[in-house]
């Protein structure tokens, strides 16, 4: 992490530099005398800041982001290996991938190394500095929902803080099991601990809704209701999201001030959380004032708390409900590409269920928001139409995702599925260059290199449902 913003300010990152910790400075000054003194350190960040330029984001505010979501996946310097198969990376890492070759350079010409060695005690003082508040914050939110920290084995809750990245930013990621939060102390030296605390209610939360599909799918009808919210858009689509978040909200409107809010201040609370469309905001609130009373933990509450949601008055609560012209940011959302990669995870739900048309709503959706790898919505987009038969859209899409993706098995299969539609239509020699291209492209999974070379043997035939 420290060499990756190393390598990012030093290509005109300067957000809030002024109010940023005094580190951030003191560390810039001293790599950019060592890239000053090296012709080599030069070229290496110049190839870094040419590549920064070239892969900018649709959304200027993943800029950096992405860059996190690579550095979370790599080893430690000077090797920089992924941590998991170039398949298995989150999408806006993948994208800037070959970062990682550039990064090594930089690390090795411009004296990356001696700079944090220098520094290495500078940061273990902030650690030390932020590890009673941050400790406190779980103790008190493990009391108030009355769970045992034991609960949470085999999963982890990482902190890192960089000095490097602009204050007060925070960069949120869920990957599986672990949840990783990147932030940046002031100049102060004050974190932003409202939004550590909602990132660790999310790593609460997040199972508990993830173990009961079925209660949620219940409450699904609600999303209707919500569409013209100024919220992030996978909340509008995915009703754990919603209903965890909405419990979140309704957790910080309770305990607003550590407790001490006046009943006004966290109804206001409550109800500026409603506007901006988590409808279920007041459902919980109201809720967990009874939940406080018992002895019952939140592990244990939960499912009764689903269960007792009546659908139709919720959808009429937020029918009545006036929504904010403009949304908040979500720290787990808007400053979380990962958290958006789950409507395309969606998408891929709602077709392995047969459920066709809300795939392609999805997969349209994030298309349009360009908030996700278009490559992969374009390939649920061709899958689509191939369970609807619009062969011509199917190979417009297969073909878009051979052009723009990265994944090798997402290219290996848009062309097999390109083979198979070219060979119905009696192309084959076209066909074959799409098998041989499939074999090529990278993926070594023997179900693709399999049906690669069963299409090279012999033309594909439909009533044989061969996958």
């Amino acid at each position: 992490m420290f060499t990756t913003f190393a390598a990012l300010n030093g290509c005109g990152y300067d957000a809030e530099l002024s109010q940023s910790n005094p580190l951030r400075a003191q560390i810039r000054g001293e790599i950019a005398q060592n890239v000053a003194r090296s012709p080599e350190a030069q070229k290496a960040q110049q190839r870094i800041c040419a590549f920064l330029q070239d892969h900018q984001p649709p959304d200027p505010r993943h800029a950096q982001s992405q860059y996190v979501s690579l550095a979370l996946e790599l080893t430690e310097p000077p090797r920089f290996e992924t941590t998991v198969r170039e398949s298995d990376l989150p999408p806006d890492a993948a994208y800037v991938l070959g970062f990682v070759p550039l990064l090594q350079r930089f690390y090795d010409t411009a004296g990356v190394h001696g700079v944090w060695q220098k520094h290495e005690k500078d940061y273990d003082q902030l650690l030390e500095r932020f590890a009673d508040p941050i400790a406190k914050m779980r103790f008190n939110t493990d009391i108030y929902l009355k769970l045992a920290s034991a609960g949470y084995l085999g999963r982890s809750f990482t902190i890192y803080v960089e000095p490097l990245s602009a204050p007060g930013e925070t960069n949120a990621r869920n990957y599986g099991r672990d949840y990783f939060l990147v932030i940046s102390p002031t100049a102060a030296n004050e974190l932003p601990m409202h939004e550590i605390r909602h990132t660790y209610l999310h790593f609460i939360l997040d199972p508990l809704a993830l173990k009961r599909a079925n209660a949620m799918k219940r409450l699904e009808p609600i999303l209707d209701a919500v569409q013209k919210a100024p919220m992030d858009e996978a909340f509008k689509y995915d009703i754990s999201l919603l209903t965890t978040e909405s419990l979140i909200q309704a957790i910080e409107a309770r305990t607003l001030r550590d407790g001490k809010a006046t009943n006004r201040e966290r109804e206001a609370a409550m109800q500026d959380a409603m506007r901006q469309g988590y409808v279920l905001t007041r459902y919980f609130y109201e809720g967990l004032e009874g939940f406080e009373k018992g002895p019952t933990g939140l592990s244990d509450a939960y499912g009764d708390l689903l269960h007792d949601i009546n659908v139709a008055t919720e959808m009429k609560h937020a029918r009545d409900t006036e929504f904010a012209k403009q949304g908040e940011h979500e720290v787990v959302g808007a400053q979380h590409p990962h958290r958006y990669e789950r409507t395309l995870d969606i998408a891929e739900q709602r077709l392995a269920a047969g459920d066709v048309a809300a795939a392609q709503k999805y997969a349209e959706d994030a298309l349009q928001q360009q908030t996700e790898d278009p490559a992969h919505a374009t390939f649920i987009l061709a899958r689509c139409a191939i369970l609807t038969g619009d062969v011509e859209k199917a190979r417009k899409f297969f073909t878009q995702t051979v052009e723009i993706a990265h994944d090798p098995r997402m290219v290996a299969w848009s062309h097999i599925y390109l083979g198979r539609i070219l060979d119905m239509h009696d192309e084959r020699d076209e066909a074959l260059t799409h098998y041989r291209a499939a074999l090529s492209a990278g993926d070594t999974n023997p179900d693709t290199k399999k049906a690669a070379e069963r299409g090279i043997a012999e033309p594909y035939q439909p009533q044989t449902r061969r996958q």
